[in-house]
């Protein structure tokens, strides 16, 4: 492998095991504590089904769960101390690091190629993408995945607010992924997000006859502390480069692919037309 670059490739995901054992201590804990999981719900404002689902492992708890839990079961810190792991329960083995430094990003651009940026997907396109992953997702699966994915648009509303810009291929904007009401659905969010001051979404005409992406999608994020990275993901392996001479080339890329590429203000004008369309 290249210096500067970290690869996380499909190993087996052993969050399913971390989940199982986190709701055995919290099961532990709240035996102890003399409470049954109605009375535990209860107390903290969740119902009876949702303490099992936790306990049982098939449910990731959100931090307000754990810290109340821990606080009513008197667990002493226990289970908070195992928040930060919990949370990254919520993502493919392979992605993890990139969510971290997402969520630290002072700027951050993107070019796809086959889906809507998953910043940028609505709640049902996310819903439809993870039902026709494959292989096939449980339910309770998906829906962790969308929680997951929601959650990443805290990035939005952070402060200072970070430098967003997407480049999307003409044909993503017209694949009707979960139908042509889900893809009515994102054309919609994607000019709301397209009005933001701080985001900037442009979109390849399929009729450009030079075409700087033909290497593929890729994500670009800088960080305050002024390192660049890049990203790279296909077939739930994932690359990520921190050495200059290997981002230097994909901001180059990404230069050439703005220019290529119809304006912010022709781009939104391009869904406007898409929509009227459907």
């Amino acid at each position: 492998m290249d210096a500067g670059a970290d690869a996380g490739v499909a190993e087996p995901d052993s969050s399913g095991q971390f989940l199982r054992c986190f709701g055995r201590q919290m099961k532990l804990l709240r035996e102890v504590a003399g409470l049954t999981q109605a009375q535990l719900g209860e107390q903290v404002g969740y119902g009876e089904a949702q303490i099992a689902a936790v306990e049982q492992g098939r449910r990731i708890p959100k931090p307000q769960l754990i810290d109340a839990v821990d606080r009513v079961v008197e667990g002493r810190g226990l289970l908070v101390a195992m928040k930060e792991e919990v949370a990254k329960a919520r993502y493919p083995s392979f992605f993890r690091r990139f969510v971290s430094l997402e969520a630290e990003a002072a700027e951050l651009h993107a070019y796809d190629i086959h889906l809507i940026n998953g910043l940028l997907q609505s709640e049902d396109y996310m819903r439809a993408v993870f039902t026709m992953w494959r292989p096939l997702l449980d339910h309770e699966v998906i829906e962790q995945r969308v929680a997951a994915r929601l959650e990443r648009r805290r990035l939005f509303s952070r402060r200072p607010t970070p430098l967003l810009s997407f480049v999307i291929e003409e044909q993503v904007l017209r694949r009707p992924v979960g139908g042509d009401s889900v893809l009515r659905g994102q054309l919609e969010q994607l000019l709301l997000y397209g009005h933001e001051r701080n985001i900037e979404i442009q979109v390849m005409p399929m009729v450009r006859d030079e075409h700087a992406g033909l290497g593929g999608a890729f994500t670009l994020i800088h960080l305050e502390d002024e390192r660049r990275i890049g990203y790279m993901e296909v077939q739930e392996a994932s690359i990520l480069y921190t050495a200059p001479k290997k981002v230097s080339p994909l901001e180059a890329t990404y230069g050439v692919l703005r220019a290529q590429a119809l304006t912010p203000r022709e781009s939104l004008a391009f869904i406007e037309k898409l929509l009227g369309e459907l």
